[in-house]
This record gives structure tokens, sequence and C-alpha cells, in this order.
């Protein structure tokens, strides 16, 4: 069995993606969005770090396709991108779909039993 991962990420979108979310507080920022949109400076007052590095992380995860920005006046506001996680869930599943199916392969070969050997 073959199983396909969508060619639509290229290689580099998939890492960019799973970088992003290599990070504990970016991986943090994306749950607060996805939760409701959210300003960069409300974002920032969550964690004990400097606007420019929160402003920094919200970078990663928009190069990464997972969130987006829209300006509300001064404001910039930041929204989760549903679209992009779908896609990295969708290589997650092709991962998962192979070794399901190396773990049937498995079970298909134990229970034929062991091979009896040819008798001289």
């Amino acid at each position: 069995m073959v199983v396909q991962i969508d060619a639509e990420p290229s290689q580099e979108e998939i890492d960019r993606i799973f970088q992003a979310l290599a990070d504990a507080t970016r991986r943090d920022i994306l749950v607060r969005v996805i939760e409701r949109e959210q300003s960069v400076s409300a974002l920032a007052g969550a964690y004990r770090m400097s606007l420019p590095a929160v402003q920094k992380h919200v970078a990663v995860l928009e190069r990464a396709g997972l969130v987006g920005k829209t300006r509300h006046g001064r404001e910039q506001r930041v929204h989760a991108e549903p679209e992009r996680l779908a896609r990295a869930r969708g290589v997650l599943d092709a991962f998962e779909a192979l070794w399901r199916h190396r773990i049937d392969s498995m079970d298909a070969l134990l229970a034929e039993g062991p091979t009896k050997e040819p008798k001289e």
C-alpha cells in the first residue's frame, strides 16, 4: 500500500508549519487566536516577554501560514488560518495511515503462525 501525502504543501511549507509548532509559546499563541482574534499587544500582555518578542513569534506563525493579521485602525489583529492547520493535520494523517498499514501487515504475518521448515 502506498500512502500519498497531499502533494499540495511543499516540503518547505511543511517544514515551516512544524517548525512554527515546535515552540510552546507559538502553540499557545495559536490556541489563543483560535479561540478568538486578538491584537498583538493583547497577546503580548499574556507573556513575560517584550512586545517585539511576541511580534517575532507571530511573524513565524504568519510565515508558516498558521495565522494571519488584519489592521483595524492602529491595531493589528491576529486570527487563525484553519485551512493551513487542516493541511498539517493531513500530513500527520498520512503518516498515521502508513504506520497503521505497517501494523496491519505485521498482524497478518503473526496470524499466519510459524512457517514449517521443509523436510530434508
